[in-house]
């Protein structure tokens, strides 16, 4: 039977995807994970089962989504097929023997479960209790599929990628490679210093031969030293500076890609690939340096020991070989029961943490005993699981002593047989024992190298996807580099949804938004204000429709240029882990001060921050002083002031303002307005009241525009906005006054 075709999940949320690319492939078809990933509609969260389904349709499979039993599943389904994996997670299950299930884990590997640990992993997955069923997707090939031709599989950038960070250093790998060869020359020649002092130092009884090689060992290990200190420094500094290019190409170009990219991305997922550089940076470095120093040795050492003795040198490579045979069996054995033992130390983990935070409803549901119980269950299956592991581990590690032991006991004999035979001297004796040292040294690290080849083959592939992506502007020299005189933005039938959701958060918007005037847009949570602020400020294109400035397509302008001439304080607003000054003034060298004390004048946060003992210069954010949610926009409206923009776009930015800061803060940004084209989304009533123009979204669409006084006398959706909100107000007022 064939081996399954397998493939690694490059990112966490690509698991729907990769099934469907594994499964394709055992069909005998190659589609593109881009293409899976955009037909499933992966997002940050992930990809629905329905969504997993309708990709695999729309590619040529029929599809039929069950909840069934493990006995139905062996007897009835059609293999390979997706099941759902501990509630948060897609797998295929591609064979069934009579004790296992087979199943290709694309974070993982082609794993064997029992029968009993397959269904702890699956049923789990349903959220009825004492079920017995677990969620299946099970697929069908259809004659579209199989007529459908191959796609071109994806672009991979290969070691070849490397070649041009060698090549900026080419002069320090040519030093580390002399000193190399010359650290190699000189290991070649102790097997001889050594057969030479047994054979004619001590057999001829000549002290002052010994002193000479003495004193020329001597001056062997202080060379050799010599070389291995320089050759440290090199390897430092060749090392750095290649990590630095290498990650720094990949800043670039990480933020040369979309808003929806990142969106598409765990934060995890983009660390794993700086994370990936270390490793490549290892084995470009450090790796392929000590393995091209060991194969030489091996070479090397190889052919002296030939020329010493062809028996021994057979017997050597006979029982290296086995060696490689007997450690290889056991890698993947031991490399799947790392991965169990991983899930089962995540789930005990998960366990000991909802001990502690769930402590207060543990003790009023008496659910002590129970909890406790859970917790010693999964100590059971750890206890199991690392006995398998001591003994896989035993197996492996005294077989290999063995196998080594063996070899070197028949090469001392064969060799001590040979000295009595007369066909060997003592020394020589002495330098093939010295030489099988030599040779047995680089055998694991020949091992490690392999697998250290193929984690970085991984990481180019998952790194390829990032530099292979189209850039946010791949034409920026065709833009243009000026805005009109007339900046009014029209919006033209805009229709926008979200990768991953069918349905429309934007649905055909007309609208104007006037030059040097103030719109406020308005409407209940949901109505896709946020979604039509960031299609403002381009992080998104529209699905129809156009949005100008003048006469010209938004799209048309560079967007260096736009967001350069736009100020925002978005809901998400970042506040980066830097001074309070730098906070403000981002993305500048050299900060105008003039400037910074109008924004906070206007953003009313001088008092405090100058209050402060380290004033404009105190850290905040991650690592610095902890900001209340007023501050915090307060740091942000600045920070758009600052840069003094035409347009401003203001997205619930004085919500977490009390009264009196909000009254104050939007008088002075209405002075801030007068000149500019602001856009500002709010809730509250003091916030909108004095716009030139006000559109109510609801679901997506206009229901209304017009100024406050307009919207008031149409007694439509603004004044019931306008009615609840006063109420809640009067409520509030009643409250306090109790």
């Amino acid at each position: 039977m064939k081996r399954f075709p397998f493939y690694k999940q490059p990112d966490t949320m690509d698991c729907g995807a990769t099934c469907l690319k594994m499964i394709a492939k055992f069909h005998g078809k190659t589609v593109s994970l881009e293409r899976l990933r955009t037909l499933s509609q992966t997002t940050r969260s992930g990809a629905s089962f329905k969504k997993v389904a309708e990709a695999a349709e729309t590619i040529g499979f029929r599809t039929l989504l069950v909840k069934t039993s493990l006995e139905s599943l062996i007897e009835d389904a059609p293999l390979p097929c997706i099941v759902y994996w501990n509630a948060k997670h897609f797998t295929v299950v591609h064979k069934f023997s009579k004790r296992n299930v087979y199943v290709a884990d694309p974070a993982f590997g082609l794993i064997k479960y029992t029968y009993r640990e397959f269904l702890n992993n699956w049923i789990s997955s349903n959220a009825e209790l004492n079920t017995k069923e677990g969620i299946c997707l099970l697929l069908e090939p259809t004659p579209s599929l199989l007529d459908s031709p191959d796609e071109d599989p994806e672009e991979k950038m290969g070691f070849n990628f490397l070649i041009k960070y060698v090549k900026l250093f080419k002069k320090y790998f040519l030093q580390l490679g002399i000193g190399v060869f010359l650290i190699s020359v000189l290991q070649f020649i102790f097997p001889f210093l050594t057969q030479s002092v047994v054979d004619i130092g001590i057999q001829n009884k000549d002290i002052h031969f010994l002193y000479l090689v003495l004193l020329g060992q001597l001056f062997l290990f202080l060379g050799r030293t010599m070389i291995e200190i320089t050759r440290g420094w090199i390897l430092l500094h060749v090392s750095t500076r290649i990590n630095i290019s290498l990650i720094s190409d990949f800043l670039i170009k990480l933020m040369r890609l979309p808003i929806s990219f990142f969106d598409s991305k765990m934060t995890g997922d983009i660390m794993q690939r700086i994370g990936d550089h270390a490793r490549i940076d290892e084995l470009l470095t450090v790796q392929s340096l000590n393995f091209i120093f060991s194969a030489f040795n091996f070479i090397v050492f190889g052919v002296i020991l030939a020329m010493y003795s062809l028996p021994i040198f057979l017997i050597f490579i006979t029982g290296t070989t086995l060696y490689f045979i007997w450690v290889s069996f056991f890698m993947k054995k031991r490399s799947i029961l790392d991965h169990k033992k991983f899930e089962q130390l995540s789930n005990e983990r998960s366990v000991v943490m909802e001990l502690i935070q769930g402590m207060q409803e543990i003790k009023l549901h008496n659910a002590e005993q129970l909890k406790r119980w859970n917790w010693e269950n999964l100590q059971i299956k750890l206890f199991n699981l690392r006995i398998k592991g001591l003994r896989l581990e035993q197996w492996q590690g005294n077989g290999s002593n063995v196998i080594n032991e063996l070899k070197n006991i028949i090469i001392s004999f064969y060799s001590a047989k040979l000295v009595v035979d007369g066909s060997f001297t003592l020394g020589m004796m002495l330098s093939v024992t010295y030489i099988i040292g030599q040779l047995n040294s680089p055998v694991s690290l020949f091992l490690s190298f392999i697998y250290t080849l193929q984690d970085a083959r991984l990481s180019l592939n998952r790194l390829a996807e990032i530099h292979n992506k189209e850039d946010e502007e791949p034409n920026i020299e065709a833009k243009l580099k000026y805005l009109p005189q007339d900046v009014t933005v029209s919006f033209n039938n805009v229709s926008y949804s979200y990768m991953g959701s069918d349905n429309l958060v934007l649905k055909d918007i007309n609208f104007e938004i006037a030059q040097s005037k103030i719109t406020a847009i308005v409407g209940a949570s949901g109505s896709g204000k946020t979604t039509l602020m960031k299609l403002l400020l381009r992080f998104y294109e529209p699905n129809s429709g156009k949005i100008t400035v003048g006469n010209t397509d938004l799209t048309a302008f560079s967007q260096h240029l736009w967001r350069e001439n736009c100020g925002s304080v978005m809901q998400e607003g970042f506040i980066f882990n830097d001074s309070i000054a730098r906070n403000i003034a981002v993305g500048v060298e050299q900060i105008d001060t003039s400037l910074l004390l109008k924004a906070v004048e206007v953003a009313n946060i001088r008092e405090f921050i100058e209050s402060l003992p380290l004033s404009y210069n105190t850290k905040i954010g991650a690592e610095g002083m902890g900001l209340s949610g007023g501050q915090k926009q307060r740091i942000l409206i600045a920070r758009a002031v600052y840069k003094n923009p035409e347009f401003l776009f203001f997205d619930e930015a004085t919500s977490a303002l009390d009264a009196n800061n909000e009254k104050v803060i939007m008088k002075n940004l209405n002075d801030f307005f007068e000149g500019r084209t602001a856009v500002v989304i709010a809730h509250r009533l003091s916030t909108v009241k004095n716009a030139d123009q006000i559109i109510v979204l609801d679901n997506g669409q206009i229901i209304e525009k017009g100024t406050h006084n307009e919207l008031i006398e149409k007694n439509g959706a603004y004044f019931n906005l306008v009615k609840n909100q006063l109420e809640l107000e009067k409520l509030e007022t009643q409250n306090l006054s109790e």
